[in-house]
């Protein structure tokens, strides 16, 4: 599929992104030849190829549901810039 100066300068628009137009040739033949390279793609045979969604197949590591009390609620606070009577003290975003 090939791509000229006129449809990069639309996609550009459309994309609000400001190109000179002494570059839109160059990004023309460029965007043409990663189109021609996706062409290449789909004349692989992928029947039977299961879809995934990463190339490293892992397992997130699994810990122990424990209920707890919650830890020492003095610790935790004394990284809040402000507290009070032991519950953090944020800004009010909603007027």
């Amino acid at each position: 599929m090939a791509i000229d100066a006129a449809t990069v300068r639309k996609v550009a628009k459309l994309a609000r992104i400001a190109e000179p137009e002494e570059k839109l040739e160059a990004l023309a033949r460029e965007l043409s030849g990663i189109l021609d390279w996706i062409e290449q793609l789909n004349e692989v045979d992928t029947d039977g190829v299961e879809p995934m969604t990463t190339a490293v197949h892992a397992t997130l590591p699994m810990r122990d549901d424990v209920v707890t009390e919650g830890g020492d609620p003095d610790r935790v606070l004394s990284n809040a810039p402000k507290t009070k009577d032991h519950f953090f003290i944020v800004p009010k975003v909603v007027e």
